[in-house]
């Protein structure tokens, strides 16, 4: 830990807070040192621990979505289902995007795709594969066989509201492989979704952070985003008791401890992390109990000298007289 005036302090408590400026402090003020987290996840400069910059988590676009979707193979041709799940754009906003569709005939149906056409424009304001509809269909065993794999179907969404996609959204109804994930099934059921996925979220405010074993502090945003942002520096000294004791749980470094080696949590001789742990007290209650009924035991002696000595000087007072 620094102060305003750079000093480097050393502790072995870790109870920490975000000050007003989003820094890592201690009771006193001081400043938590720490390695930064680049985003590749590697070690970055040795500095104060801060998070201003991290409060706001930016959003993530929704780039791919898959569902679990059963057209029921007992449809009847004008049959229709509908389901909508929700996808991120650009700018973090919530899109619905409804997937509809008809029946044609047995083991054939027909999906469009729509978002409002507050956010969308008129209809048709997503296009699958270029078009405003796509063919679905089903062979003797359920299994759909259009959209063709390898390739996903690609849904390209308009917006008029100042937000884009970075690319168009994947539909995933086939793996990297192209082999087909079962998404999509024409079951003598009813029709019915069963699970949703999507791989976008919106902006989020930090709520709060934590400290793993290995030191990294994590910020946890409210749309449940964590990031790693820093990893705490941590030092080991050759000679831990030379270290001086500033009081308020602080060491500093003298020609007794040696210099210091810093590091994070595991490298070396250096230890893990116990976090959300209060430690307990490291006294002998045994010895310190022997050492205070000694003492009592002395102190009691010493009385009985001091009472002998003055009943001997009071006998011999009162033989003078």
């Amino acid at each position: 830990m620094t102060d305003a005036s750079g000093t480097t302090y050393y502790t072995r408590a870790g109870q920490f807070h975000l000050n007003a400026v989003g820094e890592m402090v201690n009771p006193d003020g001081l400043q938590v040192q720490g390695f930064e987290i680049n985003p590749d996840g590697s070690l970055g400069n040795l500095t104060s621990v801060s998070i201003p910059g991290e409060r706001v988590s930016p959003p993530s676009p929704t780039t791919q979505f898959s569902s679990d979707i059963n057209l029921d193979a007992g449809a009847s041709p004008g049959d229709t289902y509908t389901t909508s799940q929700t996808i991120y754009d650009s700018l973090g906003n919530g899109i619905p995007l409804t997937l509809t569709f008809t029946n044609t005939a047995s083991g054939q149906w027909t999906a469009a795709a729509s978002v409002p056409t507050s956010v969308g424009g008129p209809l048709p304001n997503v296009l699958i594969d270029g078009n405003p509809t796509v063919a679905v269909t089903f062979d003797a065993n359920g299994d759909v066989t259009a959209p063709a794999g390898p390739t996903n179907p690609q849904l390209a969404v308009n917006l008029i509201n100042g937000a884009t996609f970075p690319s168009p959204v994947s539909w995933d109804l086939y793996d990297a492989l192209g082999n087909n994930q079962g998404d999509l099934t024409g079951y003598a059921a009813p029709s019915a979704t069963t699970f949703q996925l999507q791989n976008g979220y919106s902006s989020g405010a930090l709520r709060g952070i934590s400290v793993d074993e290995a030191g990294v502090v994590m910020a946890a945003y409210s749309n449940g985003q964590l990031a790693p942002v820093f990893q705490l520096a941590l030092a080991d000294f050759p000679s831990y008791e030379g270290l001086t004791k500033l009081g308020k749980n602080l060491y500093g470094e003298s020609l007794a401890s040696g210099q210091p080696m810093p590091g994070v949590a595991g490298d070396g001789r250096i230890g893990s992390i116990s976090p959300q742990t209060l430690e307990m007290s490291n006294v002998d209650l045994a010895q310190e109990f022997v050492k205070m009924i000694t003492t009592q035991r002395a102190f009691q002696a010493n009385s009985r000298v001091i009472t002998t000595s003055d009943e001997v000087l009071a006998e011999l007072i009162n033989i003078k007289r």
